[in-house]
Formats: C-alpha cells, sequence, structure tokens
C-alpha cells in the first residue's frame, strides 16, 4: 500500500504538539488546509485533440502571510502529496522567520512527453485555472520537479495578461530578464551547505576525512555536489532516477587521474558535463554502477536525500550506516524510520530547515519584484547565509535543551510560532 505523504506530514505535527502543549483547538485548525482547490485544464494537443489534465493547489496555512509554494509537474501528483507539500511549506517559512504561509500544487503530467507548445499551454492553463485564488497578497507559486524558470515565465504572463497589467511578483523563481533574482537556481543547494556545515561543525566532524552520497542530481542534488566539491569535501556517490556511480576503489575519477595518488572524491564538475552529454550519471568513468537504494546504504558519513519523497522507509532504514542526514528533498524519510534512526543516534537535519533556501531567495525576489529594487548576487546570498546560520542556531538550541531531535526541534519551533499567530488573530 503506497505512503501516504500527508498522514506523516500529520503525525510529525501531533509530535510537535505534545511537546509545546498546543491549545487543542489550534491543533484542530493546525491539522487541516484551509482551501485545496481541484481543477481540469483543457489543453489542445498539437494532434488537434483535447487533453484534460487535472491539477490541484493546497493552501495550507496563511496566519503568517500569504501562502507561498511550488507547482511540480509530474505523473504521480496526488491529493495527499500536494497536501502534505503545503503542510511542510507552512512550516518551513516559519522555522526560518520569513512572513509567508505555506501553499502547494501539482498537475498530474509527464512533462517529457509534451511538446514545448504543448507545455507552455499547460502552464498558461492551469494558471487560469487558479487565478481567483492566487496574487502577490495571496499566494505567490514558484517552481517545483519538473517546473523550471521558463514555466514560471508563462505564468508570470497569463497571469499579467489577465489582470491587464504586469504582475511580476505573482510568482518566483523566473528568469533574470523577467524580474527574477540572482543566486535562486542554486539557493536551495547553498542553504542545505550553510547548515551542513554548522551540523559538521556541531558535531566535530572532520570536513576533510567526511565521505559524503547524494541521491538525486537534479537541480538541487547536483548544485549541493558542485559547492561541496569546490570547497573540498569528498563526494563519492551520487544517483538520478535511473541509477548510482559510486567512486571506485582506486579512487580514480574522470578524465584527470592523478597517477600513483588517491583520489578522495568524484570530479562533479566532469559529472555534471558527462549527465548533459549523456542524460545520466550511470557509466561515468572511473566509478561502479549502484542502485539508488544501494547508495542510501553506502558506508558515508553523510547522506544526502536530494529526490522525491519516502526515500527511506522501515524497509530499509535498517541499512543506513551515514551519520549525519542532510534533507535537501521534502519528506524523504517516513516517521517510522525517522524514529529509528533516532533511536540509532544519527542526527537528521529536516527537511523543512534544510532545503529553506529556495524559498528564503525567492521571498527576497517577492520583495523585490514589489519594490521594484533589486540587489546584487552576493547580497541576496549573504543574507541567506544569515538567515540560515541563525534558524540551524536556533533549532540546535532547541534540540538541546529539551533533548530531543533535530526534526521535533524544528517543529516545535516552527509549529509555536504559527499557533500564536492563529491564537492572536483568532482570539482564541
Amino acid at each position: 500500500m503506497p505512503i501516504n505523504p500527508f498522514k506523516n506530514a500529520t503525525q510529525q505535527l501531533e509530535n510537535a504538539a505534545k511537546l509545546i502543549n498546543i491549545d487543542s483547538d489550534v491543533l484542530e485548525i493546525l491539522k487541516n488546509p484551509k482551501r485545496i482547490l481541484e481543477v481540469s485544464i483543457p489543453i489542445k494537443m498539437d494532434s488537434g485533440c483535447i487533453k484534460v489534465f487535472k491539477g490541484f493547489r493546497s493552501q495550507y496555512n496563511d496566519a503568517l502571510g500569504p501562502f507561498k509554494g511550488g507547482i511540480r509537474f509530474h505523473p504521480q501528483v496526488n491529493i495527499n502529496e500536494v497536501k502534505a507539500l503545503s503542510a511542510w511549506m507552512t512550516w518551513k517559512c516559519s522555522v526560518v522567520g520569513i512572513p509567508y504561509g505555506g501553499g502547494k500544487g501539482g498537475v498530474i503530467v509527464d512533462p517529457r512527453k509534451l511538446s514545448i507548445g504543448e507545455l507552455e499551454r499547460l502552464s498558461r492553463g492551469y494558471i487560469r485555472a487558479i487565478s481567483d485564488f492566487i496574487g502577490p497578497e495571496k499566494d505567490i507559486p514558484a517552481p517545483d520537479v519538473y517546473t523550471t524558470p521558463q514555466i514560471m515565465a508563462w505564468m508570470m504572463d497569463e497571469f499579467s495578461n489577465i489582470k491587464g497589467y504586469n504582475v511580476p511578483s505573482i510568482v518566483t523563481g523566473k528568469p533574470l530578464e523577467v524580474r527574477g533574482t540572482k543566486g535562486r537556481k542554486y539557493s536551495t543547494s547553498q542553504g542545505g551547505v550553510y547548515v551542513f556545515e554548522k551540523a559538521v561543525e556541531k558535531l566535530k566532524m572532520n570536513p576533510k576525512k567526511i565521505n559524503i552520497a547524494i541521491q538525486g542530481f537534479g537541480n538541487v542534488g547536483a548544485f549541493m555536489a558542485e559547492i561541496l566539491f569546490a570547497l573540498g569535501y569528498n563526494v563519492v556517490a551520487v544517483s538520478d532516477s535511473k541509477g548510482g556511480i559510486l567512486l571506485d576503489e582506486n579512487g580514480n575519477s574522470g578524465k584527470n587521474k592523478i597517477k600513483n595518488t588517491k583520489q578522495h572524491s568524484l570530479n562533479i564538475m566532469e559529472v555534471i558535463k558527462f549527465k548533459k552529454d549523456t542524460g545520466s550519471v550511470i557509466d561515468f568513468p572511473g566509478t561502479e554502477t549502484i542502485t539508488n537504494e544501494q547508495l542510501l546504504a553506502l558506508d558515508v558519513d553523510v547522506l544526502i536525500p536530494s529526490a522525491l519523497e519516502n526515500a527511506i522507509t522501515e524497509k530499509n532504514v535498517g541499512k543506513i550506516k551515514a551519520k549525519l542526514i542532510v534533507e535537501l528533498a521534502n519528506g524523504p524519510i517516513t516517521s517510522e524510520a525517522d524514529k529509528k534512526l533516532e533511536k540509532k543516534g544519527v542526527i537528521v537535519v529536516p527537511d523543512i530547515l534544510a532545503n529553506a533556501g529556495g524559498v528564503i531567495v525567492s521571498y527576497f525576489e517577492w520583495v523585490q519584484n514589489l519594490q521594484n529594487y533589486y540587489w546584487e548576487e552576493e547580497e541576496n546570498i549573504d543574507k541567506l547565509k544569515v538567515i540560515m546560520e541563525r534558524s540551524f542556531d536556533e533549532v540546535w538550541g532547541k534540540k538541546d535543551n529539551l533533548d530531543i531531535s533535530m526534526r521535533l526541534a524544528a517543529y516545535a519551533v516552527a509549529v509555536d510560532r504559527v499557533a500564536k499567530a492563529e491564537k492572536l488573530r483568532r482570539g482564541l
């Protein structure tokens, strides 16, 4: 039976609620999305026939500000996934202290099977279907799985056409040419690096001896690998949807082999180029081909899941050997698996903190759009670092004070802020 991610998200909320003694009335509010939209999107295909796609938008909570969250185009999109993702966005925005609530959207489609024209018509059709419920002060969508800056540009243009004037602040993650912001494309990964390095410092790990495996080599995973490699960390395994690669036992990786010297990391820049040329990381020179399941079970110090939900479950959690897990994906560990990792003493930097860099820089983009004044890339990244490190310290402090896991501490911080806002606004 498929794992219900919304059940997982609700369990995480209830665990935090017990810890901080949330009023039962407020908890009932927080356990339910404020609004769920299900829309039908008829699109004329290149063949001339009409195909109707199903889309969703879950607007979970807006006590702290307008709804914020990505739109994913994926064949496995379903309502429970979208609800869970919108809940996690609520806590993510709260834990890093930005003035947003949580939302999430999706369309059931494999965009790789659409032509460019069909993809554009679907993107515009989705925005038309939800246009009454979104806006710069209501709900600001963003990119997610298989949605791109180009798709955001189409969506911004469609909403602007509906309104009759330019509304760049309706979506974030746009190309720079249409009021995007510098540094957004790698901001999720950069934020993940900041909390990863804080965790390494707290755990007194030797940076030069850390071996890292990254599951998922899309934008987020690849940028994470690139930044870590540039900083001198040893990235020994990566994977994409087709499988993974592990640095061979002689440490040889790529064209630039060093004679008589063992390499300790994949040459990530060459891996990125190889995937661009071939479509996958598999068969990269100097590596052993492994499965995604094998990557998760590698004897490494740090594991970074950067793909989809439910990668680590009760079935495979016993094979996990990493001492530190940094969740760049949303919901990659189920509640049952999480408990077992905690018992084993594995430190998990939870998704709502670890991958918040994207929504933080999206917030910067929205602010810049609203005031029509734009910052340099360095300013965006400097501000990102301040927020990520401060948020990590707040969560770590809560973890130490209450002797709880990082995940429970992050939820305690985030849920408490939203609960207090709900009480104050509703007079409860």
